[in-house]
């Protein structure tokens, strides 16, 4: 018998039900109390503070205690064919001052045995620390239904069953809580006019997007908790106007799922960027990109730093700080900054998750050929922000959010992926008279010109009237979708201010057939301003049709 091994088992989890239930803290760290020998540091027991009683082992508390202890548990008749560990309900505790122990267990009397309040002759564990980050958990009402939308099987699923859930259980943390109040600080600061600081704005890149926004926001908390400057007012400005946020409803779904505040942030058309410039008090921290934005360009100056652009550019020499990219998502870079820096905020399932659909959705669900193994390690690191869905429902979700158009109007379908181009008009002699007028316009859609004429009875009249309030000659809708058959598929659709401009457009068109050959589309419903083609080519990146565009109008991308 005494050749046999001890069988213990030790349950980690302070929520395992074999123990008890109670609402008491748990030690991290502390010592162990060892059967098989003294006590020591190497663990910590997670038990409740409901009574907890023991038999007297004071006699066991010797040089070689695991002999005398198997001989007391058979001496009580447990005698089988495999030693167990005594259970902690068939012993009493006497009083510490009962206990004989040697030098090296004095940690009991400091970190394992208290007196309980409710009995004498019971003890409890002693209240843990208050760790860094803490959650708690509400119900809330589903505000968005996602039952529509094809989920790949998941273990969460099979709670709900076929009937979709009404409530939610929502996990509030205080990391989110702390990038809500920050948010909320700065842009209270920036409505006082940033008295005796600069300003310190973090800003994506033109062609605003999930990875966009959330690198934008939590690139400039990392900054402001790092640098801790009181010279610096550091904010996050979302390169979009607050009206289009409505036109992405992925983003909208992403940002109120992780309970960020949308009031706290500031958009591109919320703040005058140049009042702060010509004063002298604006920096400008630059992401996925090299060069600001072609209508901001007079700002140029006022970079200090560059924060994953691509290796080539050319980044000019005033700039403080270049980071270069390393062919992973922005997402990720930043990830890694907080696991260095801040570790206890990824805890937070809103903090993980905002960073994490990022990640996903640069890397096509981490399947594209441009997906690094940093990218898979940083969305392991951040899968709990997945929650009930799994990676591939979340990224699922994010998908299908961002190709419906459901509930959305002709002018927000077209105003979602929008690109215009300015041309200069005034005496070439005073460059300071010539004035930017908006020329063309390209919007991208995923979907059919067919589907897109056919989502309102006035389709065509809300593409004219999108023209119009954009001030454009000529609206160009490329459309990329897949047919019945997993076909790839492109049409463009014209509407010409004049019939003059559309026959100078189709002219320049036919003068470049090698690059790009049309074939008439006839569509019903549409008059002589409007024109639909297919591109006859089977593979015509939009990145060609930009540069005709261009090249039609002799102007600049906006």
């Amino acid at each position: 018998m005494e050749n046999q091994k001890l069988y213990l088992r030790k349950r980690e989890n302070p929520f395992f039900d074999g123990i008890g239930r109670s609402n008491s803290g748990f030690t991290d760290q502390g010592a162990m109390f060892d059967f098989q020998g003294s006590v020591s540091n190497r663990s910590s027991v997670d038990v409740s503070e409901s009574k907890l009683s023991f038999g007297d082992l004071s006699d066991e508390l010797s040089e070689k205690p695991t002999k005398n202890l198997a001989s007391k548990i058979h001496e009580s008749g447990r005698k089988s064919g495999m030693i167990s560990a005594p259970s902690f309900s068939s012993f009493n505790i006497p009083s510490m001052s009962q206990m004989d122990l040697d030098d090296e267990n004095n940690v009991l009397r400091e970190s394992i045995l208290r007196p309980n309040k409710t009995d004498k002759e019971s003890f409890g564990i002693p209240t843990a620390v208050k760790p860094k980050v803490q959650r708690t958990y509400s119900m809330n009402k589903i505000k968005s239904d996602i039952s529509r939308i094809p989920l790949p099987p998941s273990a969460a699923s099979f709670y709900s069953g076929n009937v979709p859930p009404r409530v939610e259980i929502v996990e509030s943390c205080e990391s989110i809580g702390r990038l809500n109040q920050y948010l909320k600080d700065q842009r209270d600061f920036i409505s006082v006019g940033v008295p005796g600081r600069f300003l310190h704005v973090v800003m994506g890149q033109e062609t605003t997007d999930v990875g966009s926004v959330a690198s934008t926001i939590l690139y400039a908390f990392y900054l402001s908790e790092t640098l801790k400057s009181s010279q610096l007012c550091t904010v996050p400005i979302i390169n979009m106007k607050r009206g289009d946020l409505n036109t992405h409803a992925e983003l909208t779904w992403l940002l109120e799922l992780c309970h960020i505040d949308l009031s706290s942030l500031i958009f591109i058309d919320e703040i005058d960027l140049s009042y702060y410039y010509l004063y002298g008090s604006l920096k400008l921290v630059l992401l996925n990109n090299h060069k600001v934005p072609t209508k901001n360009e007079s700002l140029k100056h006022a970079v200090v730093e560059s924060f994953n652009c691509v290796k080539e550019d050319s980044t000019s020499v005033w700039v403080e700080t270049v980071t270069s990219g390393q062919d992973c998502s922005c997402c990720t870079l930043v990830a890694e900054k907080f696991s260095l820096a801040s570790p206890e905020l990824l805890a937070g399932q809103g903090f993980s998750r905002l960073l994490l659909a990022g990640i996903l959705i640069d890397t096509g669900n981490l399947k594209s050929s441009w997906c690094t193994s940093k990218d898979k390690y940083m969305a392991t690191l951040l899968i709990n922000g997945a929650g009930r869905f799994g990676i591939n429902g979340f990224y699922q979700i994010l998908k299908y959010k961002m190709y419906d158009i459901s509930e959305l109007k002709i002018g927000d379908i077209l105003r979602k992926d929008f690109k215009k181009w300015t041309t200069k008009v005034g005496k070439p002699e005073n460059p300071a008279s010539r004035l930017m007028l908006p020329l063309i316009g390209m919007s991208s859609i995923g979907i059919s010109v067919g589907q897109l004429l056919s989502h309102t009875d006035s389709a065509a009249q809300d593409i004219i009237l999108f023209q119009q309030s954009e001030k454009l000659r000529l609206l160009m809708i490329v459309s990329g979708y897949y047919d019945a058959q997993k076909n790839f598929k492109r049409e463009i659709l014209v509407s010409a201010e004049s019939s003059e401009l559309m026959r100078n457009l189709l002219h320049f068109l036919n003068a470049n057939a090698s690059q790009l050959s049309l074939k008439d589309l006839h569509k019903p419903g549409l008059r002589g301003e409007l024109k639909a083609f297919e591109i006859d080519k089977k593979i015509t990146s939009r990145k060609t049709i930009e540069r005709l565009l261009e090249e039609f109008g002799g102007s600049s991308r906006q």
